[in-house]
């Protein structure tokens, strides 16, 4: 399976959240992993926002070795639009879940928007899950 590795779940790992270790099963893991352009921007600009340019530098290095970077296109930007008008999502989200599609890849995220849709791995809290 290909996973697109979320924003969402670099952030989480890199800061020990609670869902820290669950996000380490896929930035750790052994699926073929990929990110969007924008994940690229969301995680560099936290990144460098709590911390400094140089720590961002390195962990976009990090990302390059985990996962293939995925450049936005112009199919990817129009199914993105697409994707919003229907789900009623934010633009980077639309554009993240539309470069996965087109990688057949599932977006693995904790962030609560993208919770019931297709193609997403959820992480959750597992006091959560039972209740749902």
């Amino acid at each position: 399976m290909t996973v697109l590795i979320d924003s969402w779940v670099w952030i989480e790992y890199w800061k020990g959240g609670d869902l820290g270790e669950e996000a380490a099963r896929y930035v750790e893991g052994d699926e073929e992993a990929i990110v969007s352009t924008i994940n690229i921007a969301e995680v560099y600009f936290w990144v460098s926002r709590y911390y400094n340019q140089r720590t961002a530098d390195e962990k976009l290095r990090t990302i390059e070795k985990r996962a293939h970077v995925i450049p936005l296109e112009k199919d990817v930007a129009t199914e993105a639009a697409r994707i919003r008008l229907k789900e009623k999502l934010a633009l980077a989200d639309s554009l993240v879940l539309a470069t996965a599609r087109s990688a057949t890849a599932k977006v693995v995220t904790g962030d609560s928007d993208l919770k019931h849709i297709r193609d997403v791995i959820f992480l959750e809290k597992s006091d959560s899950r039972s209740s749902t």
